[in-house]
């Protein structure tokens, strides 16, 4: 299946007072690039993001956001130290002893000393927030992919429009190499009989000079293998598997016979058929930069 290695997926998981949103976007790369952005206290949970990423994507680079809420339960707890306190009495008491001044402590005025009661973050339970995690993970990739592969198919009809007017022009340029050669002939023979005015003509020469000729525009191996490039092009579109690296390959190969018969052409039609050729293979090329 085509995709395209352009993607979005968002995804909210709101659940036992819990809210998580996973927002993920890619381009292109030539390898697969995942930067994965957590809240601090989900920070353990970077590898098993990686690896879920991983199973929906094999190339680009791919940005993921994680925003994490606890929306009813309090995620900190308040701890009283006994031991600062009875610190703070102390001096306290010691003060008013070294100035002769009353002791006035109250709890109110206690409780205001620093480190006194402190606010404690609950440690998360990692086993138990894991599969909320990955769920919403997973939610976020399914519509990732689902936006890879909506681009993919038009990625798809585009490159199969280009095949279709490369296969056009391999055809036309078949049709037309005979006449090529016709027309070789009788514009040689036109020459001969300038020269040579009523002087009989040697055949055998004439022909020998039409057979290398012919031999020397003859573009019937690269015809036959841009073809089978394209049937092979055709056919990796349909495979399963990630596609773009062969599909890239492939489009080197064909732009290597279409600068040959564009090398060889002797004929202005071709030249221009050739052009074509090249210009709708460079056309593909682009397009294959942008599929996974």
């Amino acid at each position: 299946m085509v995709r395209s290695m352009t993607g979005f997926g968002r995804y909210e998981l709101n659940e036992d007072g819990r809210k998580l949103t996973v927002e993920m976007k890619s381009v292109n790369h030539r390898y697969c690039e995942i930067g994965v952005r957590l809240p601090k206290k989900l920070n353990f949970f970077e590898t098993a993001v990686r690896n879920v990423v991983k199973k929906y994507a094999s190339r680009g680079k791919i940005d993921m956001y994680l925003y994490y809420e606890e929306e009813t339960d309090s995620t900190e707890n308040i701890r009283y130290n006994k031991s600062i306190a009875e610190e703070y009495i102390r001096y306290m008491k010691q003060m008013a002893d070294d100035f002769g001044l009353s002791t006035d402590i109250s709890v109110t005025s206690l409780a205001r000393m620093q480190d006194v009661f402190v606010a404690e973050e609950t440690e998360l339970d990692e086993d138990a927030l894991l599969p909320f995690v990955e769920r919403a993970v997973r939610g976020a990739c399914e519509k990732f992919v689902a936006t890879r592969t909506a681009e993919g198919a038009e990625l798809r009809r585009d490159v199969e429009t280009k095949l279709d007017s490369i296969l056009a022009g391999v055809d036309e340029i078949i049709r037309r190499s005979p006449e090529i050669v016709e027309a070789y002939r009788s514009k040689l023979l036109a020459k001969v009989q300038e020269v040579m005015g009523d002087a009989q003509v040697d055949p055998q020469a004439l022909a020998t000079e039409i057979v290398t000729f012919a031999d020397k525009i003859c573009t019937d191996e690269e015809t036959v293998r841009l073809k089978a490039h394209v049937k092979n092009m055709r056919d990796t579109l349909d495979a399963t598997d990630n596609v773009g690296r062969k599909l890239d390959f492939i489009a080197q190969e064909m732009n290597r016979e279409a600068n040959t018969i564009l090398s060889k052409a002797n004929d202005l039609t071709v030249s221009d058929i050739a052009i074509n050729l090249k210009t709708d293979i460079e056309k593909i090329r682009e397009q294959i930069q942008n599929i996974e």
